[in-house]
């Protein structure tokens, strides 16, 4: 068998083994609540604070990373929480992963983490992450006032970003061998990573080889990712959002060496045996300011953004609350 052809029955395998229930890009519906509304402004609130006041935050510009961190300790203390920082230091400065959670009241010791980093790769970051950080601090905020069963855990992730990202630096990856190091039931960790970036024009969506065969070309839905130990994991949260969400929504589950599966902190809780999927606008396989200065809050759709956080705490509100 020649090269090539091993290949393509590499790919072919590949494209049988993802997890995917088809689905046409479909036009999004809005509605304009009062409570929409202020989803809405708080969004662009928290992404215009992160990306435009402070901007590129990081170890390399400590001095922002350090106003990012105490602004998002200041907003889930205003929730009513109470914020354990994890402090280690990389590149001789010292650095936090900001863990607050909602204690369940049946199952407090069966954890659902949610979870988004604060840093930047030499850029404003308004996609990336901004736009997830303030997805998780309105999740947190809404989670503050539900009982829940199981334990909702919130965390900022310090550097996901390279240089550290795949290296022990990496916040997600401190954070999550600490939680295995003391055993720690977490049943899922839902990563939200770039959640900002919308377009309902043709062609707007990229993807690896041949999975435009199977994917929409509008860049208009939010994507559900894992790899193949995930799978039932990544169908449970596609399939919760349908339910719970109009608002356009597809899944992959599949080999690792597709680029960009891995690329966020749901890496980290794999490397530690825990479930995790990613939820993302697919990065750089859509936005063209992807680790770019033009990656900036005026870019964003906060309409779109809106009805993605809607329906990630709706998923994990049945995640939370589902019995045994």
């Amino acid at each position: 068998m020649s090269i090539g052809l091993a290949i393509a029955g590499i790919l072919f395998l590949s494209l049988i083994l993802l997890i995917k229930v088809r689905m046409s890009s479909k036009e999004v519906v809005l509605t304009n609540s009062k409570e929409d509304l202020e989803l809405r402004k708080a969004l662009k609130g928290h992404v215009v604070m992160l990306a435009d006041t402070i901007g590129d935050r990081s170890v390399f510009q400590y001095s922002n990373m350090k106003k990012a961190e105490t602004y998002i300790e200041r907003k889930l203390k205003s929730c009513g929480y109470t914020v354990e920082k994890q402090y280690y230091e990389a590149n001789k400065k010292k650095v936090a992963n900001l863990i607050v959670e909602k204690k369940g009241t049946d199952l407090p010791d069966e954890i659902l983490v949610v979870g988004a980093h604060y840093d930047t790769c030499d850029n404003p970051g308004a996609d990336d992450n901004a736009s997830a950080v303030a997805g998780l601090l309105e999740l947190a905020k809404m989670t503050a006032k539900k009982k829940t069963s199981r334990t909702v855990r919130f965390v900022a992730f310090a550097n996901e970003e390279p240089p550290f990202f795949g290296t022990a630096l990496m916040g997600s990856y401190v954070y999550s061998r600490s939680v295995r190091k003391k055993n720690e039931n977490v049943r899922a960790a839902l990563i939200l990573e770039m959640i900002g970036y919308y377009s309902d024009e043709k062609n707007s969506q990229k993807y690896p080889p041949l999975l435009n065969l199977f994917y929409p070309n509008k860049g208009n839905y939010i994507t559900v990712v894992g790899d193949l130990k995930n799978i039932k994991l990544v169908h449970r949260v596609y399939s919760l959002f349908k339910k719970h969400c109009t608002f356009p929504v597809e899944s992959i589950a599949g080999p690792a060496f597709i680029p960009g599966l891995d690329f966020s902190d749901h890496w980290s809780f794999w490397k530690v045996n825990y479930p995790s999927v990613m939820l993302t606008d697919t990065s750089f396989y859509r936005n063209p300011h992807y680790h770019k200065k033009t990656d900036t809050y005026d870019t964003l759709n906060y309409d779109y953004l809106a009805e993605v956080v809607k329906g990630v705490f709706k998923v994990s509100m049945e995640m939370a609350n589902k019995k045994k």
